[in-house]
């Protein structure tokens, strides 16, 4: 790859990509990040993505495809046939196959589990997403984010004690699809939005689509 001047320079890589995106948004909160879907699509991302996904060795989604079939066939050709569609923008993701856990009291707590090629995408999205969003969260946010843990907050909360800090706030979501599909498909996401907006709302869109869909057929 030429840069200026003649001088030649490697490809960006994926690690190499995410400190950096890391490093802007921390520098500048507000800045809108562009051109972020081409890294989604890229070999190197999906690669990752698949091999994290393979980690937590979930149960497969409405399709019924597994890891061992996904093996069997050649992994390689699963991650090219999957980015060909991103790149080509038919991708498309699948309805969520429903689990039920029962709760106590008789209740029922309802799982959706995606196919693996959707957990790829996602996981494709999120490595190329996270160090963004990562960088706006407040010191004191432990869940689900990378190198926290459920002990580091437990230790935070005796910290606070400690320093008499003994109020707590208790807040819940019950409903986190507030974000309407043509939001992201025309780029009117919330201004909080940093880079989703700027994906094209062939992958986010087909993504609400699907997840609208699931609800549809189970209420």
């Amino acid at each position: 790859m030429e840069g200026r001047g003649g001088v030649t320079t490697a490809p960006i890589s994926l690690q190499d990509l995410r400190r950096r995106l890391y490093v802007k948004a921390k520098a500048e909160k507000d800045w809108r990040f562009w051109g972020l879907y081409v890294h989604v699509a890229k070999v190197e991302t999906l690669s990752t993505a698949y091999t994290l996904v393979k980690q937590a060795n979930g149960a497969p989604g409405i399709d019924g495809v597994t890891f061992a079939a996904i093996e069997e066939a050649g992994a390689e050709r699963f991650l090219a046939e999957l980015r060909e569609e991103l790149v080509a923008r038919t991708y498309r993701p699948l309805r969520n196959r429903r689990v039920e856990i029962p709760k106590a009291g008789g209740k029922v707590r309802v799982l959706g589990i995606p196919a693996i090629r959707d957990r790829v995408v996602q996981g494709a999205l999120k490595l190329i997403l996270e160090p963004i969003f990562e960088a706006d969260f407040h010191d004191g946010s432990f869940g689900y984010r990378p190198k926290r843990t459920a002990q580091q907050a437990v230790d935070r909360v005796a910290e606070g004690i400690v320093r008499n800090k003994t109020r707590v706030i208790d807040v819940d979501l019950a409903e986190s699809s507030g974000l309407r599909l043509e939001e992201v498909e025309y780029g009117m996401a919330p201004r909080h939005a940093r880079a989703v907006c700027r994906l094209p709302g062939a992958v986010l869109g087909a993504c609400l689509k699907a997840l609208a869909a699931d609800r549809s057929h189970n209420p």
